[in-house]
């Protein structure tokens, strides 16, 4: 099938279209371990300060490993580096389907049984410090200079499909097999990512001087970030929303003691602001934002600052779904703009370090909200203030950041 229009023309490569498969299917069973796992401690616990605890676990690797890891991934292969990542995310599945076990269960502490949760995802951690900055830096040699900008969004549309499949089918699947038998199909998903990406061929290096130190390459690659105001700029502004609009750690001491629903429920409810994020980054696809790209990424950001508000507030299950629907909407629209700058700015030898900055700002920033959240339950003596501070906070930053970054307000591409 050929694709004329030109916001699908990177789906005429065929390594681009098995590039989408391998991580769509990759994304998904991430985004499935993040949700059993965060079932299984709650229920283990009853203590949402432990699901904080398991962001912390993973953020302490990426961001320690961040930097020297786009050095690693600029002189290497990417591709074989992306499947070497996805084989050992292979290994850690298997210690989840031990930890799940009647047997591990029942022949150790209860009291134990998160710490081994804890180490596991700390591995995971590791491995996403190489992996995801890969995913990224790998785009530019599957399509053409001219289809980067259209690449992005399809692969952020990829990303958030699986993301909301991933979230939605483990509630259903925690409700009808049990954590144990989930992690056995998020085994066969990650396989199956491993598959699928062997058969794209091998790429070549791209950074040219493969001899120089890793300080002076990572010093290399934050010089360019820092100095690229713009890119700088939206990688902060999106930092701080992720840190303090952290509500989907507490998704579910919400789902149980607020809005009293089961597995299902609770799986939805993790989906919500994927959903949300996809069908913006779907009609973003087909209909790209073309100018006041800068307004439009602090009014968003804004915006979902409000929508957590409610959904902290709301008690009623309908509205919380829509709340994080909507913020999810919104959030599509800084993934856009942010992903777009990274690709168009990035110098081809650069990709990996410059797209480690952006995961240890992004992605860590992911994890340590979930802690964030985590700890402002135990200040606050609950989810719902904890929920209503971060989003009062993401509204703070965004005043400032207006006011602060006069740039970024008026920036256009």
């Amino acid at each position: 099938m050929q694709f004329t229009r030109p916001s699908l023309s990177p789906l005429n490569h065929r390594e681009f279209r098995l590039f989408l498969a391998s991580r769509f299917f990759y994304i998904m069973a991430l985004r499935m371990v993040a949700t059993v796992v965060a079932y299984q401690l709650f229920q283990i616990t009853k203590d949402s300060f432990s699901i904080g605890i398991v962001g912390l676990s993973e953020f302490i690797p990426v961001i320690t490993l961040a930097l020297y890891a786009g050095h690693v991934i600029d002189k290497s292969d990417k591709r074989t580096l992306l499947l070497k990542g996805i084989l050992s995310y292979s290994v850690c599945i298997l210690a989840l389907v031990l930890i799940t076990t009647k047997t591990i269960h029942n022949s150790i502490p209860e009291k134990t049984i998160p710490l081994l949760f804890y180490a596991v995802i700390f591995l995971t951690g590791i491995i996403r410090a190489f992996a995801g900055p890969t995913s990224s830096a790998i785009i530019a040699q599957l399509v053409p200079r001219d289809d980067l900008r259209f690449a992005a969004s399809l692969s952020s549309t990829s990303w958030l499909s699986a993301s909301i499949l991933g979230h939605a089918s483990a509630g259903f699947l925690i409700a009808g097999i049990g954590a144990n038998g989930t992690f056995f199909v998020i085994l066969g998903l990650v396989l199956t990512s491993a598959f699928i990406l062997s058969k794209v061929p091998k790429q070549p290096i791209m950074q040219t001087n493969l001899s120089v130190r890793a300080w002076d390459s990572v010093k290399e690659g934050l010089r360019f970030v820092f100095s690229s105001k713009i890119l700088l700029g939206a990688i902060s502004l999106d930092l701080f929303a992720v840190l303090f609009g952290g509500a989907v750690a507490l998704i579910p001491e919400f789902a149980e003691r607020v809005l009293a629903v089961g597995p299902i429920g609770f799986g939805w409810l993790n989906a919500a602001m994927d959903i949300g994020s996809v069908i913006t980054i779907a009609t973003l696809t087909f209909v790209p934002l073309t100018k006041r790209q800068g307004y439009k990424l602090f009014y968003s950001i804004a915006g979902f600052g409000a929508c957590i508000i409610i959904f902290g507030l709301s008690k009623i299950y309908f509205i919380s779904f829509a709340a994080l629907m909507i913020a999810g909407m919104l959030d599509g629209v800084s993934v856009v703009i942010r992903s777009t700058v990274l690709q168009l700015t990035t110098p081809d030898e650069m990709r990996g370090r410059v797209s480690s900055v952006n995961s240890m700002f992004i992605n860590s920033s992911n994890e340590l909200g979930q802690f964030e959240s985590g700890f402002t339950t135990r200040i606050f003596g609950g989810a719902v203030p904890a929920v209503i501070f971060g989003g009062s906070m993401t509204l703070l930053v965004v005043i400032i950041t207006w006011f602060k970054a006069p740039g970024l307000r008026k920036f256009e591409y």
